[in-house]
């Protein structure tokens, strides 16, 4: 039997890179997913091609900076899934400077999508979660529920990137505090940390060609360059970037019943000690 079999999962910034290899993976296992990104186009690929291959999957929609985004993505797996199971706060986007020339928005840009909207998700979900976990209680049966948060090994601080490695490091607070006020309603709260994932941001430049790619109205620089990219490499055990769907096994690992012990914890997936990007 799959290992998720009946499970619902919301994923985050599931339309795209890691986001939508955690919702392909987690739907192998027989997961219900709840897939969200900015644009309804991605969305729906990963909707129809889950579908496709049998599994259960539901749109929605929008920024998880919203205001009211929290509730309406908690709103629809229990409309859809009638409970949550999985929670992946997965999205999110780089945009850096060095902080004398980094502005407040792009300050706030970066806290309000790595930080802010995962509490506000978690946060929305509590309620649901807190009834069903007591109403399993009451009939004796052990439930366990996970949420993963997405850091980065950029938490522990990089060049460049005050807003994203600040807004990193406090969700791992947040993960280990939450581990501690959900154990009693058996919830495992961990973290996955990354290095150097090849994704849409961090493809490599043709020479000093930058691009860009549109988020919520602005335009964001993205990319890297090939020489940063080629130096990075040389710092990984394992010799190379990972790809995105090997990121999304070590968000798996955090969801399957083999973790129900494990809570507050993070895993570095990077290739290995010393490879932070």
């Amino acid at each position: 039997m799959s290992k998720l079999a009946g499970k619902s999962a919301l994923v985050t910034g599931s339309g795209r890179g890691i986001g939508r290899e955690v919702a392909l993976k987690l739907a192998s296992e027989g997961a219900r997913v709840v897939v969200n990104d900015l644009d309804a186009e991605p969305v729906q690929e990963v909707v129809e091609l889950i579908r496709s291959e049998g599994g259960e999957a539901v749109a929605c929609v929008g920024s998880v900076t919203a205001p009211d985004f929290a509730e309406r993505f908690v709103k629809t797996a229990v409309d859809h899934f009638k409970g949550i199971d999985i929670i992946v706060n997965n999205a999110g986007f780089t945009w850096d400077n060095v902080i004398q020339k980094m502005s407040d928005e792009q300050w706030y840009a970066i806290i309000d999508c790595h930080l802010t909207a995962p509490f506000r998700i978690l946060r929305a979900a509590q309620p649901v979660i807190s009834a069903a976990a007591k109403a399993e209680a009451a009939e004796g049966r052990e439930v366990f529920r996970k949420i993963v948060n997405i850091s980065s090994g950029a938490a522990g601080g990089n060049v460049g990137q005050t807003n994203y490695s600040s807004a990193k490091a406090g969700l791992l607070g947040m993960t280990k505090t939450l581990a501690k006020e959900w154990g009693r309603l058996k919830v495992n709260v961990n973290a996955v940390a990354f290095g150097l994932i090849e994704t849409r941001l961090t493809q490599a430049l043709a020479g000093e060609q930058s691009k860009t790619v549109n988020i919520e109205g602005r335009e964001i620089k993205v990319g890297v360059q090939q020489s940063r990219l080629d130096n990075a490499s040389l710092t990984i055990p394992l010799g190379r970037p990972g790809k995105a769907h090997e990121a999304a096994g070590s968000v798996y690992l955090f969801c399957v019943p083999e973790s129900d012990f494990l809570s507050g914890q993070v895993v570095y997936c990077g290739g290995g000690p010393g490879s932070n990007f």
